[in-house]
C-alpha cells in the first residue's frame, strides 16, 4: 500500500506492508515556499517522492492525504487557472467577514460546521470572484490539493480533462465551507455565493469507497484520501473519546466525536473525520516556537530549557507568559502580543521563565480542549504528536495543564499512514 503526505513543506510517501503495517520503503521531495502555489509543483514532487520510494510497480493501492483547504482552480479543459490559494493565504479576510455579513455565523455554522476565516476554500473564492472576475468566470471545477493529485495520479488532468473523475472525503469536503458534515451534502448556494456561479466539486467518497486507477500496468484501488488532520487522527489509531494534540509551529487540538458539532462563535471548526466520524478542531498560532523564543533567551537548547522548566514549581511561583507572540487565532486576537506578569524578585528566575514557557504554550492548547469541550464533546485521553512534543518538559507538564492522561506517540509519517491505512481499507472491501 501506499500512503502519502503532501504537506505544505514537502511531499512524503510512505510503502506499506498491508499484512504487518510496517513502512518498507518511503521517499520525500521539498514543495516550494509561499502561500499561493502553482500545483504543478506539488505534482512534481509527488513523483520524485515515489520515485525515490522505488516507485508503485507492486503496489496494490493507495491514497493521499494533503494540507486542507487548498484553492485549486480548474477550466473546462482541466487546467489549472491559476496558483493555488494555500491555507495560510490571508488576502481572503476581507471575503470572510462579507460572508458572515452577508449569511450570518450562526446560520454558515449551522449549515457547514464553520464560521468562515480566510484559511477556508470558500473565502478564496469569493476572492478569487471579487479581485480577478476572468478567472472566476473561467472556473469549471474547484478541487482540494489531494483531490487534484488523486485526480492527476489516476491519469487524468489536461491531457484527460475528466471533471466527473474528480473525488475528495468528507474530512477535507468539510473543510471546504460549503459542504455540510451533518447531511454529507455540498451547499450549492454557498457555492454560487462565492464564486459567482456553479462548478464542478469532486464527489465525496464515502469511508471504504475505492475509485480505480487503470492507468498502470496492474489494477490498483484509490482509496478517498484526507485532510491532513484527519489523516494522521486516522494514523495515530484515534477514536472517540481521544483528542490529538499537534505540537509544531502552529497547535491544533482535534478530538474524534460521535456527533456534528456547531459553534457560531468559530472558535472549534466542525470537520469530519476520516472514519465515518466527527473531528472538532481548535488551531492556535503559538506552540513549539515559544519554546524556541525562550531558549534563545535563556541561551540554551531544548534539553536545557526542559531540565530548567523541570527544576521549577508548577506555577512557576506566580510567573505567567501569555505567549501571543505572532497574535492568536484561538482566541481571536491577531494583533495581540506577548506578555509576561507575576514578576516579583523572588519569581523571576531562569528556572521559572522556562517553566512558564511550556505551561503557558500548553495553556492555550488547554483553553481549545475546553472549548471542544463545551460543545458536549466527551475528552478522555489526549494523543500528543508533533515536534515539541519531544520535549521532556512538555511530556511531563502536559496531563496536569491538559486536565486528562497523555499518551506521548513516537515521531512517525501520521499523515502518510492515515492515508495508507485508506489504502488497506480500499482494497480488503
Amino acid at each position: 500500500m501506499i500512503g502519502v503526505d503532501s504537506s505544505t513543506q514537502s511531499c512524503k510517501v510512505v510503502i506499506v506492508d498491508a499484512d504487518t503495517g510496517e513502512i518498507v520503503r518511503q521517499g520525500r521531495a521539498a514543495h516550494p515556499d509561499g502561500t499561493s502555489v502553482d500545483p504543478d509543483a506539488w505534482w512534481t514532487a509527488l513523483q520524485a517522492a515515489i520515485a525515490e520510494a522505488g516507485g508503485i510497480g507492486d503496489v496494490a493501492a493507495w491514497s493521499i492525504g494533503g494540507q486542507q483547504h487548498g484553492m485549486v482552480a480548474l477550466d473546462a479543459a482541466g487546467r489549472v487557472i491559476r496558483d493555488a490559494l494555500l491555507w495560510n493565504d490571508t488576502r481572503s479576510a476581507a471575503a470572510a467577514e462579507a460572508l458572515i455579513d452577508e449569511f450570518g455565523a450562526d446560520e454558515l455554522s449551522r449549515r457547514t460546521g464553520l464560521v468562515p476565516v480566510a484559511s477556508f476554500t470558500i473565502t478564496k473564492l469569493r476572492w478569487l470572484r471579487d479581485h480577478e472576475p476572468e478567472n472566476a468566470a473561467r472556473v469549471a471545477a474547484v478541487a482540494l490539493p489531494h483531490d487534484w493529485l488523486t485526480w492527476r495520479l489516476r491519469g487524468f488532468g489536461p491531457e484527460r480533462p475528466d471533471l466527473s473523475e474528480l473525488v475528495t472525503d468528507r474530512s477535507d469536503a468539510s473543510g471546504t465551507g460549503y459542504w455540510n458534515p451533518a447531511t454529507g451534502e455540498y451547499d450549492r448556494e454557498l457555492l454560487v455565493a462565492a464564486l459567482g456561479h456553479d462548478a464542478v466539486l469532486p464527489r465525496v467518497l464515502d469511508v471504504g469507497e475505492w475509485v480505480g486507477d487503470d492507468t498502470g500496468a496492474i489494477p490498483r484501488r484509490v482509496g478517498p484520501g484526507a485532510g491532513d488532520n484527519a489523516a494522521a487522527a486516522l494514523g495515530a489509531g484515534a477514536g472517540v473519546g481521544d483528542v490529538v494534540v499537534s505540537i509544531g509551529t502552529s497547535g491544533t487540538a482535534f478530538a474524534v466525536s460521535a456527533t456534528p458539532t456547531v459553534d457560531p462563535t468559530g472558535t472549534v471548526a466542525g470537520f469530519a473525520s476520516a472514519d465515518g466520524h466527527f473531528l472538532p478542531l481548535v488551531a492556535t498560532l503559538n506552540a513549539a516556537r515559544v519554546l524556541d523564543a525562550i531558549a534563545r533567551l535563556l541561551a540554551v537548547d531544548h534539553a536545557g530549557l526542559s531540565a530548567l522548566a523541570l527544576a521549577a514549581e508548577p506555577g512557576a511561583q506566580g510567573l505567567r507568559l501569555l505567549p501571543y507572540f505572532e497574535g492568536e487565532r484561538t482566541p481571536n486576537l491577531p494583533d495581540a502580543t506577548a506578555e509576561l506578569t507575576g514578576m516579583t524578585l523572588a519569581s523571576t528566575t531562569r528556572e521559572n521563565l522556562a517553566r512558564a514557557a511550556v505551561e503557558g504554550m500548553l495553556g492555550g492548547l488547554a483553553a481549545g480542549l475546553d472549548a471542544i469541550r463545551a460543545l458536549g464533546v466527551p475528552i478522555e485521553r489526549a494523543l500528543l504528536i508533533g515536534g515539541g512534543a519531544q520535549s521532556e518538559a512538555v511530556r511531563a507538564i502536559a496531563p496536569a495543564v491538559l486536565g486528562v492522561p497523555v499518551e506521548v506517540l513516537e515521531t512517525r509519517e501520521y499523515v502518510a499512514l492515515g492515508a495508507a491505512r485508506q489504502a488497506t481499507r480500499a482494497l480488503a472491501s
